[in-house]
């Protein structure tokens, strides 16, 4: 999908971006801008949701966008209540002849994610319970298994891995679920080379996500669903730890 650039929005500190309205950012990191947003319908309807920008450095990157683009389309097939739902894969072409916003619409999950949970708890000095790690532990379990068996229409293995699962892609809702965001990002990413990567993705990987990668993702060999396992274990190591 391909539409017009952003603008100003209506109300105040909101820009129209497409058919979305951004209503404020939410995040950034290496890879992207994260908006909380509105889209809107007839007779006043209005959903809230998420829009996630590919950053504008990495949008000049052709083999980034590829599989961006092939991985999003995979991880709008997942359709599961521990996954976020990914509702639209779209274009926004700029006025001034600059790079393309590549972005991703998908479902808002008003609470924390699972870092910042930890981070509070050890701020605190207090640890979380077997009982409520091993909750979370098996929530996101239930969401790898969806994704690593999908399969096509054809009935073909989609062969698909998160590649990294981290308390960072962890979300928790304010009503106890569980979800499980950035299918196929982690993949994107590995397709640009180490020294054309930006500043900002290089100091996201080096912050957070390498104590949580499998093996052969540190070496850059091929991974398939026991690396997501490996990271979900190190994942449930850190909960009941706090390390």
């Amino acid at each position: 999908m391909t539409q017009g650039p952003m603008k100003e929005g209506a109300g105040p500190g909101t820009k129209t971006f497409g058919r979305y309205r951004l209503i404020e950012q939410i995040g950034r990191g290496g890879m992207a801008e994260v908006y909380k947003a509105k889209s809107f319908g007839v007779e006043g309807f209005e959903k809230v949701l998420v829009i996630k920008r590919i950053v504008p450095e990495l949008a000049l990157h052709e083999q980034f966008v590829d599989m961006f683009v092939r991985e999003a389309k995979l991880a709008v097939q997942l359709s599961h209540a521990n996954i976020v739902q990914v509702f639209d894969l779209g274009r926004i072409d700029d006025d001034d002849d600059g790079p393309s916003n590549y972005f991703i619409a998908m479902e808002y999950v008003p609470g924390l994610d699972l870092s910042s949970l930890l981070g509070q708890l050890r701020k605190s000095k207090e640890r979380m319970s077997v009982a409520c790690a091993a909750f979370i532990t098996l929530e996101v379990a239930k969401a790898l298994d969806h994704a690593h068996r999908r399969q096509g229409e054809d009935g073909t293995p989609l062969g698909i891995v998160h590649r990294d699962i981290s308390p960072h892609n962890i979300l928790l809702s304010w009503e106890g679920d569980v979800k499980v965001t950035d299918f196929g990002i982690a993949k994107a990413a590995d397709t640009i080379a180490i020294d054309e990567q930006p500043a900002e993705l290089e100091a996201a990987r080096a912050t957070g996500k390498v104590p949580f990668m499998s093996p052969e993702q540190t070496r850059s060999e091929p991974t398939d669903a026991r690396s997501d396992l490996f990271s979900l274990g190190t994942v449930l190591y850190e909960m009941l730890t706090g390390a």
